[in-house]
């Protein structure tokens, strides 16, 4: 394990990351809100740090071992929510680095949980800055998913490339370099569309893009106490759900919808279970709120769409309080927060690559029983799926589950109630923000107890970079030579 290279290459993301300090400033500097002095000092402190790395461990080489990217990718992650903390100790919006550190994780992971208890008195300077960690940590897992993770082996992006051709998916190894830039620009391009289309729509410029970053990101931090809802606008309602339905779905495929080849999103097995599967809990949603809590079958399906949509694509915006609705939607809603979104999107959860390859799967062990002689394959978009795919996602799984129990176990003896403490874990593991009981729609997280706090950072940092890449960093054997 060379130390010297790891350090040399997170040097680089904290350089970054002090970089883009810089334009919460322009904000800051137009509404003056007194927060421009601790974003310099921030971006100060975060720059000098990475050209000090970089400066000390200069001479190291550039090539990355398999442990190394491990290693790389988890503390890097862990570094960045640090430095990105420093905004909220200097200003004294979160004095507390429990609760700073809390925020810029639940940032960066584009989680969307959220300590801020009032969120339209924070200096706007930053405010931008929380939104923009989600913008940055999305894109950032994006080009981890599709162009790093499968040079270590994980994540789901062998499943994708094993199914759909194309100049993404089949030149990730050879051309990372090129990867990342194509999915900045297609990332970029939709993010600009979003944003004039909400300017379009009423919002300003401060406004439009915070809430771009938060949908494109997936991850939920609005400049609203109440989020979305607080405009009660149909237009509104109506265009983030269709940008968050384009962000949970995989970026290589927009690229080649983009290069011309529409039919991609029609031939992905993947895509087709997503869409199919949001629609079909929209409708039934639908159904029960205009027998129950509606007049209108418009208003239900505007209500119904929008948080369905937030919550599997695990973005966490609201425009309705869903606690005060039927049991069985809230559990229908706890449901989705497991599926997430597709491979290669922002979106979290499990992904519905592997619940998709578990359902069929279990169909395969049906059959079994059945034709106990017969060579029964899993196939994915026509083609056969390995048995090692198979295994490394039910090994996921288990170790998905295994986790979660664990932590809401832990929370429960924190004294939380089982409410909170179930939900309080599936919302933050797989990076969605607002939950149910203490961590509702309308609440937040300040009342969760300190070591609760830190259980939580863990599940958002362990639901972002897919579980394996962090926790094999707690294997002994792993920093034995």
């Amino acid at each position: 394990m060379r130390f010297g290279l790891i350090f040399r290459i997170m040097g680089a993301l904290i350089l970054f990351l002090g970089l883009t300090m810089i334009f919460p400033l322009f904000f800051s500097l137009y509404y003056r809100d007194g927060d421009f002095w601790p974003l310099v000092l921030s971006a100060a402190i975060t720059t000098g740090a990475g050209v000090f790395l970089l400066l000390l461990f200069r001479g190291t080489t550039r090539e990355i071992s398999h442990r190394e990217g491990f290693a790389i990718v988890s503390l890097g992650w862990a570094s960045a929510a640090f430095f990105g903390s420093l905004p909220y100790m200097l200003s004294g919006v979160l004095p507390s680095f429990v609760e700073a550190y809390f925020e810029s994780t639940s940032g960066f992971t584009t989680t969307g949980a959220t300590v801020l208890a009032a969120i339209e008195g924070t200096p706007r300077g930053i405010l931008f800055w929380r939104s923009l960690t989600h913008w940055l940590g999305g894109m950032g897992i994006i080009v981890l998913s599709i162009a790093i993770l499968p040079l270590l082996g994980v994540g789901g992006m062998q499943l994708f490339k094993a199914e759909v051709p194309g100049p993404v998916a089949d030149k990730l190894k050879p051309r990372i370099a090129e990867t990342a830039k194509i999915l900045w620009q297609v990332y970029i391009l939709i993010s600009a569309v979003e944003t004039f289309l909400l300017m379009f729509g009423g919002m300003d410029l401060f406004e439009a893009l915070c809430h771009t970053f938060g949908t494109m990101a997936t991850g939920g931090f609005s400049t609203r106490n109440v989020s979305i809802g607080s405009y009660d606008r149909a237009y509104f309602d109506g265009l983030i759900t269709v940008f968050m339905i384009l962000a949970g779905t995989n970026f290589a495929l927009h690229y080649q919808a983009l290069t011309g080849n529409f039919r991609a999103f029609y031939r992905n097995s993947e895509v087709r279970f997503y869409w199919v599967t949001l629609a079909g809990v929209m409708l039934l949603v639908t159904l029960v709120l205009r027998l129950q809590i509606y007049d209108s079958l418009a208003t239900a399906f505007r209500y119904a769409s929008f948080q369905v949509t937030s919550i599997m694509t695990t973005t966490g915006y609201t425009t309705a309080d869903f606690e005060k609705w039927p049991s069985f939607v809230q559990y229908t809603l706890v449901v989705l927060m497991f599926i997430g979104g597709s491979t290669g999107s922002t979106g979290g959860g499990m992904k519905c690559m592997r619940i998709l390859l578990l359902l069929k799967q279990g169909r395969r062990e049906l059959s079994r029983l059945i034709h106990p002689r017969g060579v029964i394959p899993v196939r994915l978009g026509g083609k056969v799926v390995s048995e090692g795919v198979i295994q490394s996602i039910w090994g996921f799984f288990f170790l998905f589950i295994l986790v979660f129990v664990l932590a809401s176990v832990i929370m429960a003896l924190l004294g939380l109630d089982i409410i909170t403490a179930f939900v309080s874990v599936a919302a933050t593991i797989n990076n969605i923000g607002p939950g149910l009981g203490m961590v509702g729609p309308m609440d937040n997280y300040t009342s969760i107890p300190i070591i609760g706090k830190w259980i939580l950072i863990f599940c958002m940092l362990i639901g972002r970079l897919e579980l394996y890449t962090v926790i094999v960093l707690l294997v002994p054997e792993f920093w034995k030579r």
